[in-house]
């Protein structure tokens, strides 16, 4: 799999401001208007987390996703169902856009998708900010493993993205 190896590769994890964040960058051999549109997919979020069981169950269930739309997600995460809800807050087609937890596990959240001209593909570059409930237990839980875990579902989320646009899957979910 040199395509996952290849985005591994450019993950950076910051923690200045005792506040995680994931830097994570990945070149697709694609348009950005496709990348942007499978990114914010609904659908395709569904199948890069189906080992969570993740489900929409309110807001925007389907389709593309799009400003200050909502979404809830049930999903299974270290053996226990949760709930969360997310906003797009910020959004210009096809450059970027955010989402931002409103209410879950997390004590907050913040999501940016950059999306630019490379290489005659598109960068696809994620900033994922997040602050943990908990206070101190928090911050232990971050060091001792739900950075590395958020780390890989933004890892696989990617993989499953890069391989949709770079073939005629991308069809099935935009088109």
């Amino acid at each position: 799999m040199p395509a996952l190896l290849a985005i591994a590769e450019t993950v950076s994890i910051h923690t200045e401001k005792q506040m995680p964040r994931i830097e994570l960058r990945t070149e697709i051999k694609a348009s950005r208007e496709i990348v942007f549109d499978l990114s914010r997919s609904i659908d395709l979020h569904k199948i890069s987390t189906e080992h969570t069981n993740e489900t929409a169950i309110a807001g925007k269930t389907s389709g593309l996703i799009g400003m200050d739309e909502s979404v809830t997600w049930r999903a299974k995460h270290f053996g226990i169902y949760q709930k969360l809800t997310s906003r797009i807050t910020e959004f210009e087609r096809p450059n970027m856009f955010v989402d931002e937890m409103v209410k879950g596990a997390f004590k907050s959240f913040r999501h940016e998708h950059h999306f630019t001209e490379s290489n005659g593909g598109t960068l696809m570059t994620d900033y994922f900010e997040y602050k943990s409930p908990l206070g101190i237990f928090g911050k232990i839980a971050d060091k001792l493993f739900l950075k590395k875990y958020m780390m890989d579902l933004l890892t696989e989320r990617n993989r499953i993205v890069k391989d949709f646009a770079e073939t005629d899957k991308w069809k099935e979910i935009v088109a």
